[in-house]
């Protein structure tokens, strides 16, 4: 089971459009956006389907509608994480923030990894609607172009505090409040902007660097020391080093820069000495 997936993996090149297919297909939801899976209970059920038996789905909250209720779904799914002994760190606190960017990268993975299950292949078996349903009635897991029910706080509730845009301000706003409301509108407008941007971006670096992971894995260069040298810094897996000096190091010895370098400050000594 590909339970580590690296960054460098196809599976992060796997555009949202196509991940939203995925779990409208699989699930029979009608999401449009990734953020809308931030409650944890799309990736509940996604698992239930690849592992029968294995989710308790009468646990999973698909009403979630506060980061605590969220919260409580991401356990589950740990719960699940730990019986398949899946060793995946869930940024639960990340996640459930609904950026889209933080969500998109583990619905990612998630595809990845059921797809490393049966080929993955669907169970046809399966009743999605059924299995999150509660007393014959499918719970509120459609999804739509309005701002999703599990981002949203509950209006008899005052919101958590999250730190995340007030997107409960934006359902049902006062009159009185309109100037607010379009203040809010405009924020999230140009949030959306600047997330746009910033995903074009990495996936511009993203696809350098798979170029040259692809290049550096041609056969006929694999045990060249420059390639090698790449590598170490492409698979570097601590973040809070550089592996640049490692690879530096590797390349120097390799190519006995360093012993050149040793014999000709030997020989000017030499000579020094002579004169």
């Amino acid at each position: 089971m590909a339970t580590n997936i690296g960054m460098m993996d196809s599976a992060y090149f796997v555009g949202r459009n196509e991940i939203l297919t995925w779990i409208n297909d699989r699930l029979h939801l009608n999401l449009s956006r990734v953020e809308e899976a931030a409650s944890g209970a799309v990736q509940c059920q996604m698992l239930d389907m690849t592992f029968p038996g294995v989710v308790p789905m009468h646990k999973v909250n698909f009403d979630a509608k506060n980061e605590y209720d969220m919260i409580q779904n991401y356990k589950v799914l740990q719960d699940v994480f730990n019986k398949l002994k899946i060793t995946k760190p869930l940024e639960i606190n990340r996640l459930v923030k609904g950026r889209p960017l933080d969500n998109l990268e583990f619905l990612q993975w998630l595809k990845r990894f059921c797809d490393s299950i049966n080929g993955g292949i669907m169970n046809e078996n399966y009743n999605p609607v059924e299995r999150r349903s509660r007393n014959g009635k499918e719970r509120n897991v459609k999804g739509s172009n309005k701002i999703p029910k599990s981002l949203q706080t509950n209006n008899n509730h005052p919101p958590p505090n999250s730190g995340s845009v007030g997107l409960s301000k934006v359902s049902g706003p006062k009159p009185t409040k309109a100037a607010e409301v379009q203040a809010l509108l405009k924020e999230l407008a140009d949030l959306k902007i600047s997330t746009d941007l910033l995903e074009k971006e990495r996936d511009f670096y993203f696809s350098k660097l798979r170029d040259v992971e692809i290049l550096c894995q041609t056969p006929e260069l694999d045990d060249l020391p420059i390639v090698v040298a790449v590598k170490k810094i492409l698979y570097a897996t601590d973040a809070n080093e550089s592996a640049l000096e490692d690879a530096q190091e590797y390349l120097n010895q390799s190519l006995g820069v360093e012993d050149e370098a040793e014999a000709n400050g030997e020989q000017q000594e030499e000579e020094k000495t002579q004169a």
